[in-house]
């Protein structure tokens, strides 16, 4: 991979971390709103017991996304440490290049192809 190419994926690397380092601010945020409501904060509610088992529902659902959400920033910051070391767009598995059609979709891509069947058929998680 060229220097050019390489930091072309820096820079989307760096900006899909900047977007999902925001998705995960704005999930902590409403739930920490919705924890003052659902708390009694505010005066003038009445919760149901159903209210209240659906805002526990959508806390641990916003939670379930906040968490993927930061593995997807781990796995970003592996791709940035990769392309410091000179390592990006090689497969971490069996050093093949991971095309670039790839990288343009997850730019955060570690694995070729053929070796992200392998860890999926294991029940890695994909990346």
């Amino acid at each position: 991979m060229t220097k050019q190419e390489a930091l072309k994926y820096k820079k989307l690397l760096l900006k899909l971390r900047e977007d999902v380092t925001g998705e995960i601010n704005s999930i902590a945020k409403d739930n920490l709103k919705s924890q003052k409501e659902s708390s009694g904060d505010l005066s003038g509610y009445s919760f149901h017991m159903a209210d209240m088992a659906s805002d526990s529902y959508d806390r641990e659902l916003s939670f379930n996304i906040a968490s993927e959400e930061q593995l997807v920033v781990y796995e970003i910051d592996e791709a940035l440490k990769r392309i410091e070391d000179g390592k990006f767009g090689k497969c971490i598995e069996c050093e093949k290049k991971v095309p670039l059609k790839r990288l343009n979709v997850i730019p955060y891509a570690k694995y070729c192809i053929q070796c992200q069947s392998k860890e999926e058929k294991n029940g890695a998680h994909p990346g």
